[in-house]
């Protein structure tokens, strides 16, 4: 009998809302999926969430950051897109990309959305319940 809490069903990752200067949030598709979903992944032992994040968006992105780039939103819960039975607690960051990005790694497909329409995509829930709103709600704030 395990005394561990009910954690190993969560999934913890770093992930980021970026947004271009036409106020679009940037969403990935990574192969061999259906759902959108934002850039990021897994953090690695002995690694901050931050950390994580900008090895993740070199990787998946070809996109550099530094950690003045990125502001820390909180950590967010969702149930994860492609793992049945787990959910994610995303450490989320807020990135405004002034830069071009390009598909590398797992990635197979990248796209700008406007925040303020539905896209007609499918979404993964953390995306659908949390940064998508977020987005509106910051977007609608500034400037």
């Amino acid at each position: 009998m395990s005394h561990q809490p009910q954690e190993q069903n969560v999934l913890t990752l770093a992930t980021a809302l970026i947004v271009n200067t036409r106020k679009q949030v940037l969403l990935v598709r990574k192969k061999g999926t259906t759902a959108f979903m934002q850039a990021g992944g897994k953090i690695a032992p002995q690694e901050t969430s931050l950390e994580a994040l900008i090895r993740e968006l070199k990787e998946e992105l070809d996109y550099t950051i530094t950690p003045q780039d990125a502001d820390y939103i909180g950590c967010l819960s969702a149930p994860a897109a492609h793992e049945p039975g787990y959910m994610l607690a995303a450490n989320c960051y807020f990135i405004t990309c002034t830069q071009p990005l390009s598909a590398q790694a797992e990635i197979e497909e990248i796209i700008w959305v406007d925040p303020f329409s539905s896209p007609s995509l499918p979404l993964a829930p953390l995306t659908q319940e949390h940064i998508l709103p977020l987005a509106r709600h910051l977007l609608s704030n500034a400037g």
